[in-house]
């Protein structure tokens, strides 16, 4: 049977998938192209457009041929064909009708997949025939080519820079606008509104049909208030077209067909899953899983939204979320389902913590933030249920990631409750330890008083406790935060004592913290020859321990050190180094400032390089706001006197754009535009590349292996030679390069990359 193609509708955001699918249907090579995708997603509108483009060809549907070469188009709604008992999918031809037959068979899914395969595997003996169909997921018929369609592109915070003209540039956004003007001719996309367009067609994932949908409910809600009640559930839209198929009238029909024809194993998948947050990795889904994610993959039911360290991140894909946690909850099985999720991300972080000050924790810092969104659930979760011992260690094991991730203030908030939750109190040694971690992200808040007053109230508690190795750690953040409230000779007194206490307790790394904070007590009273051997001591042992945060905070006070010495050189590879530590871990919330110090160092040494210094002062700006930070007042002073001398000295329509350029970038693009600066030309001749020549290739070796922290007899064992050898080649190695340390020998390495 042949049907209309429908009411015309115009196609937003699909011009360059439409012009492909025409263009593959005059391909004559091609007999069968599917158009595959999730439901909702436009499969059937696209298909209807390029039929009706091929069908007002010349000499479509007259007995002539076409541009494309076809004499004959029929459309074919494939369930209702399956309904009506499968007659023939093109009836014979009638006189004089020549070329070829495009067929459009639309539908092709759950029970009609099977009937439609194998009408169209029998067509496939006319060579005259072209078939072009709809699905979820492939026939599976030999010969066949597909045509995925996703879902709308949707802005992204970093896309749109909070800037509402930019916003509309993502395909989702137009389609939403252009539908609720439909709706509300008054309807316009203002700076009050941009943020709640940008929430609704984020959360709905770009798919068109919901996009549409939600667009409607403008007649009565406001974009606040529509994105409002979305966070809870977008299967609450509904409203679709009368003449539209029963499922495109509502998501929650919409996610009820979708996952139709599931088998057991896979839709006890898709259930469990469906109380993730977007961006699990695969191991959620458990190793004897795979076969049930594929299925769910080619359904449309899970997308892969990112990928971090070669592993894919997963996410139940809107309505059919809501729709299976609704079906959980009525059930009274979503208690469970939300009790196992906030069990495994409890042990994830637990079992974290052993590696994140050491060799594991880039690897670990990164799938930490990539879960991010999952752990905060289970946190949400724990404290639901009243399991308050449970949520204080979960945000005592959130510390270093929340810090790296820029999320003070909520991880501010989370110590102040965990510390005082609603039933019995805590234990005296968690609230010590939660008031400590507190201080730290007051502290990364721009707050140092703040910060301070937390660190005493952390040490009085500890102290009634007894746990002198976490008093000693609460000494050293205390010392810090004393500095920055500009208290040297306090925070002299207590980082002496805490580090005497730490290196007698062998605790390495926080020894080393103790040492860098001392070291900048050091040079904040003008005692360089201290604290340059107090950094050393630091470096050495983050190299050792290969803690990529703690040498690179610790690398930035040599740079600051180096530029009071007059040596830029030096303090250029030392900042550079650290940027590519916050690169390699993601880091937020020391980032802006780093940003910022690279930046006025390159406006003091490479004036050429004015518009990258705008770009990345630019940077550090927005990406501070987004953590909620304030700047100190000298700082700020600092950096207002770079940027006053950049617009004075470059033509305001240049500064104006390489500012602009700055505020949309995100972090690794601020990171890489940093790095991409030309090395300092003011190095002797025989500078970097020449000091790796000057070296052995056994020389070379040796130099890497020291750079990564490694002992002479570790060196020797790995290169398989003495190590008497290695203690020669190390003395070589110091001589040629002009080193007094194994320190300096690591960071003349660091100026070979």
């Amino acid at each position: 049977m042949s049907v209309a193609l429908g009411p015309v509708t115009e196609l937003v955001g699909r011009e360059r998938e439409s012009a492909a699918l025409v263009e593959r249907l005059r391909d004559p090579s091609v007999r069968l192209l599917t158009v595959t995708g999730r439901a909702g997603v436009g499969k059937s509108r696209l298909a209807a457009e390029a039929v009706r483009e091929i069908a007002g060809e010349p000499g479509a549907e007259s007995g002539g041929e076409s541009g494309a070469g076809f004499g004959r188009v029929a459309v074919v709604d494939a369930a209702q064909w399956y309904a009506d008992g499968r007659e023939p999918l093109l009836p014979p031809a009638g006189p004089g009708t020549s070329g070829r037959v495009l067929l459009l068979l639309d539908g092709c899914d759950h029970q009609v997949r099977p009937a439609a395969a194998g009408a169209v595997a029998a067509l496939a003996a006319d060579p005259r025939v072209v078939v072009l169909a709809t699905a979820v997921e492939p026939l599976g018929v030999y010969g066949e080519q597909l045509l995925p369609l996703a879902p709308l592109p949707v802005p992204g915070y970093a896309d749109s820079g909070d800037d509402p003209h930019e916003v509309p540039a993502a395909a989702s956004v137009a389609l939403f606008v252009r539908r609720a003007r439909d709706a509300d001719p008054a309807f316009a996309l203002t700076l009050e509104n941009a943020a709640a367009v940008t929430e609704i067609c984020t959360r709905l994932d770009g798919l068109p049909l919901a996009v549409e949908l939600a667009a409607r409910r403008l007649r009565l809600l406001s974009p606040q208030s529509l994105a409002a009640r979305l966070r809870g559930r977008t299967t609450v839209l509904a409203g679709g077209p009368a003449h539209a198929p029963e499922r495109h009238r509502s998501l929650s029909a919409l996610a009820e067909w979708s996952c139709r024809g599931l088998d057991g194993p896979a839709r006890a998948l898709l259930d469990r899953l469906s109380v993730y947050e977007s961006g699990f990795g695969l191991s959620a889904a458990g190793a004897s899983a795979e076969a049930d994610v594929e299925t769910l993959l080619d359904r449309g039911l899970l997308a892969v939204v990112d990928e971090e360290q070669g592993e894919p991140r997963l996410a139940v894909t809107e309505p059919v979320r809501s729709h299976c946690r609704a079906e959980l909850a009525d059930s009274g099985r979503g208690g469970a389902a939300l009790d196992a999720h906030a069990e495994r991300y409890r042990l994830l972080v637990t079992s974290a913590l052993p590696g994140l000050n050491g060799t594991e924790q880039e690897r670990l810092l990164r799938e930490l933030a990539a879960e991010g969104p999952n752990v905060t659930a289970a946190l949400r979760r724990l404290r639901e249920r009243g399991d308050d011992e449970a949520v204080g260690a979960l945000v005592l094991g959130c510390r270093l990631p929340w810090l790296t991730q820029g999320r003070l203030r909520e991880g501010l908030e989370w110590c102040d409750s965990a510390a005082e939750p609603a039933g019995a109190p805590v234990p005296e040694a968690v609230r010590a330890r939660l008031a400590d971690m507190s201080g730290l992200f007051a502290l990364a808040l721009g707050d140092p008083q703040e910060a301070v007053r937390r660190h005493r109230r952390a040490l009085a508690l500890g102290k009634a406790v007894g746990d002198r190795r976490q008093n000693a750690l609460a000494s050293v953040h205390l010392g810090t935060a004393l500095l920055k409230a500009g208290d040297a000779p306090g925070a002299r007194a207590v980082l002496v004592a805490a580090l005497s206490a730490l290196a007698s307790m062998g605790v390495t790394g926080g020894a080393a913290a103790a040492s860098a904070a001392l070291a900048a007590v050091m040079r904040a009273e003008g005692d360089r020859r201290k604290a340059l051997e107090l950094l050393d001591r630091a470096e050495e042992a983050f190299r050792r321990t290969r803690d990529a945060r703690g040498l690179a905070g610790t690398l930035r006070t040599s740079a600051a050190l180096a530029l009071e010495g007059e040596d830029p050189d030096r303090a250029e590879g030392a900042l550079r180094e650290a940027l590519r530590l916050y690169g390699a871990i993601d880091e937020r919330s020391e980032l802006p400032e780093l940003l910022e110090e690279f930046a006025l160092l390159l406006l003091r040494t490479a004036p050429a390089q004015r518009p990258r210094t705008v770009r990345l002062l630019a940077a550090a700006d927005t990406l501070r706001a987004a953590t909620g930070a304030e700047v100190p007042d000298a700082w700020r002073s600092e950096a207002e006197r770079a940027r006053t001398e950049l617009s004075a000295r470059l033509d305001w329509s240049d500064f104006a754009t390489a500012w602009a350029e700055g505020v949309r970038m995100t972090a690794r693009e601020a990171v890489a535009e940093a790095l991409s600066a030309p090395v300092s030309s003011r190095r002797p001749a025989a500078g970097a590349v020449a000091e790796a020549q000057a070296l052995t290739p056994r020389q070379v070796q040796v130099a890497l292996l020291v750079s990564e922290g490694l002992t002479n007899r570790h060196i020797a064992a790995r290169l398989d030679i003495s190590e008497w050898t290695v203690v020669n080649h190390v003395r070589q190695v110091m001589r040629r390069l002009g080193c007094t340390s194994r320190v300096q020998v690591a960071g003349a390495v660091g100026r070979w990359a």
